[in-house]
């Protein structure tokens, strides 16, 4: 079973930037990567995909500040998160949508003066 390592957290001030990296113990060139947050609820968030041929997707409140990007040949996927605001506040975690793989343990995101 595929698993996922996430780095590159951190507490930074509103505005700030950080770049997260996803190291997969398996091939990811053939699937969909994503990210996700843990929201209020306590439930994960999808908030980017990358899909195949270069398609890409983000949940509103990101879109245009995050840049999802991913290496396949080292089997890692980066979130590059500019502009950061305190609501982006959460722990990030990654994963393949819809194959039930286990999570990681995430990475904490504080945005902070």
């Amino acid at each position: 079973q595929g698993q996922f390592a996430e780095s590159g957290g951190g507490l930074v001030q509103p505005g700030g930037s950080l770049r997260l990296s996803c190291a997969a113990s398996e091939s990811i060139s053939s699937i969909t990567m994503a990210w996700y947050r843990l929201g209020p609820g306590g439930l994960r968030d999808l908030i980017a995909q990358s899909m195949s041929g270069d398609l890409v997707w983000y949940e509103e409140s990101v879109r245009g500040r995050f840049t999802i990007s991913r290496d396949n040949a080292k089997n890692t996927v980066y979130l590059q998160m500019d502009n950061l605001k305190p609501e982006d506040t959460a722990v990030y975690y990654c994963n393949a949508p819809y194959k039930g793989l286990p999570w990681g343990q995430g990475t904490q995101v504080t945005v902070s003066s």
